[in-house]
């Protein structure tokens, strides 16, 4: 079996070559990457901004729920 185009591993590792898939294709990926990621970072940022907006509607103003936390507080009496 043969993983390329070499039959014997032993000698210089600059003969063999890469032996993994899409060579030259790195920073190609590695961008594909980063701008997945950074996508991703403001897809959630905007979920989590409705999601709270939402929860503020729902709630009331901030001295609500304060009142409201405070009420359910076993340690307050």
């Amino acid at each position: 079996m043969s993983t390329g185009n070499f039959e014997n591993w032993a000698g210089n590792i600059s003969d063999i070559g890469p032996i993994y898939p899409f060579v030259g294709s790195e920073v190609f990926l590695w961008i594909l990457g980063l701008v997945l990621w950074i996508a991703w970072h403001v897809i959630e940022t905007k979920r989590e901004n409705r999601t709270y907006e939402e929860e503020v509607r729902k709630y009331g103003d901030p001295e609500n729920l304060r009142r409201l936390i405070s009420e359910e507080d076993p340690k307050n009496p």
